[in-house]
């Protein structure tokens, strides 16, 4: 089962729901999709789509799921991480309207730059992301990497 998780942020992330029906209906995504899809309206007939669910059956959802796919939010990425997920990150771009500014790129890139997930900062390109994944080994997610949580809590002081 693949989980993609869009957060709570209150603007719509259509953009990467539309490219993951696109996949499933080309048949290149044969898994299970279920969505917690927050403030995105998206109706499909190809995945399970949930608007919020509690913490405790979203944290169930992740530990059923073989593959993660998320936004680009710190708190997605690193809750799929502690539970030794493989996961795909794609941002949140200010120019779609999808959030306040682009502070998701530099936070998908600095955990794909350190091994600990495959970021996807172009939509068009998950395809790709979904070959590679196969194949990849997520490092071990360490909570005492200072230097990386002082990366991001700057990036969310830009804010």
């Amino acid at each position: 089962m693949i989980l993609v998780m869009l957060g709570t942020q209150n603007n719509s992330f259509h953009r990467l729901l539309e490219k993951i029906e696109e996949l499933i209906k080309d048949n290149i995504i044969k898994d299970e999709v279920v969505v917690q899809a927050g403030y995105t309206k998206f109706k499909s007939d190809y995945m399970q789509i949930f608007d919020m669910i509690s913490r405790e059956e979203l944290e169930e959802y992740q530990k059923q799921a073989d593959l993660i796919i998320t936004h680009g939010g710190v708190g997605s990425i690193i809750t799929s991480l502690k539970l030794g997920k493989k996961v795909i990150a794609v941002p949140r771009l200010h120019e779609h309207g999808e959030h306040v500014n682009n502070h998701q790129i530099e936070i998908v890139e600095l955990f794909d730059k350190k091994g600990y997930i495959i970021g996807c900062i172009d939509v068009e390109k998950l395809e790709e992301a979904l070959e590679k994944v196969k194949n990849f080994t997520p490092k071990k997610y360490e909570l005492d990497n200072h230097k990386m949580l002082d990366t991001i809590e700057k990036f969310i002081d830009k804010i």
